[in-house]
Formats: structure tokens, sequence, C-alpha cells
């Protein structure tokens, strides 16, 4: 079976990833207990992700461990670092990788962000499928998830969900 490659992520209304200042907080406004909008079993369905360096870093400027050092994961980055563990710190040609983990066996591939790692992506038409989960705020301003300077794009509505907390979570796919 081929592997996917899936953005799974979270936008203002307006189309925002963070402030401007890379600040997410705005993203606690849709937290509930018990609720993670499917993203527990999502993460079961890869076995491979995909970050950009800015958005690593933000995760661990949190406090947080890297939550996907048990998958094969890849930091993709201008400055080469020694892997840590299975964290590998990526500084090719990102269409290159994506054909050499679609070469091989196993389960989907996870894109966690961010903006620039989204853009360069889309530009060589390699996001297979997109879990977007828009909570209800407009920013005004911010990092915004889809970039200027891309083609058009064709996508087909798998499903869309709504939660009580106000968050709507749309599934496409490439045409």
């Amino acid at each position: 079976m081929a592997r996917n490659v899936i953005l799974y992520i979270a936008m203002s209304l307006d189309g925002y990833i963070a402030k401007l200042d890379d600040d997410i907080s705005f993203l606690s406004m849709v937290e509930k207990e018990g609720e993670d909008y499917g993203y527990a079993q999502f993460v079961e369905s890869v076995d491979a992700v995909i970050v950009g360096r800015k958005t690593y870093d933000k995760v661990l400027s949190m406090g947080y461990d890297f939550p996907h050092s048990d998958k094969d994961a890849y930091i993709y980055t201008r400055t080469a670092r020694p892997a840590v563990g299975n964290v590998k710190f990526y500084t090719g040609n990102l269409p290159a990788l994506i054909a050499e983990l679609k070469a091989k066996e196993g389960k989907d591939i996870f894109i966690d962000g961010g903006a620039e790692t989204v853009h360069e992506l889309l530009r060589h038409h390699l996001i297979d499928e997109f879990y977007i989960s828009i909570i209800p705020v407009l920013l005004g301003e911010g990092i915004s998830l889809f970039q200027q300077g891309r083609e058009e794009l064709k996508l087909r509505l798998v499903e869309s969900k709504t939660f009580e907390t106000g968050l709507v979570q749309l599934h496409l796919q490439k045409q």
C-alpha cells in the first residue's frame, strides 16, 4: 500500500498557525478534557514525521520533549546537527526525502509544520491529504499556514467534523 504524505495541523479561521511572535496560545481555547480531535488515532497511523526546525525548536522551548522521537523523525533545517536517537536533522532536498520515504514500506508520513516546510511540499505537489483543524478565532495577523508563490491545488472534501468547542476539522485529499 502506498504511503501518503499527510498534513495534520491547526490554524485560526483567518489561516494563521501562530502569531507573529510565534505565540500559539490561541490553541488552548479549544482544549477540553478527554478530547484530542482524533490526534492519537492519527499518530498511530504514521511511522515517519517531518517537522520544520522552527516548529521543532518551538516545541522544545515550551519545555516538552519532542513528541515523535519514537518514530522516524526528520527535522527540516538549513543547519546540520547530529541525530538525537530517531530524530535526524535533514538539510537535503525535501522532495528527495519524500521520494525516499515513499519508496520504503511503512505507514503514512506526517507533516507536522511549519509554514515553510508546508510551502516547500506544496510547491512540489507532495502533500496527499490534509487534516486542518480550524480554531474559531480571527488573529488578524501572524504566520500564515499557506504562503503565496505556489500553484493552485484542487482538493476534495473527504469529511468535516464539528466539535462543541467550536473547532471544525476538515479532511481533504488532493484530486
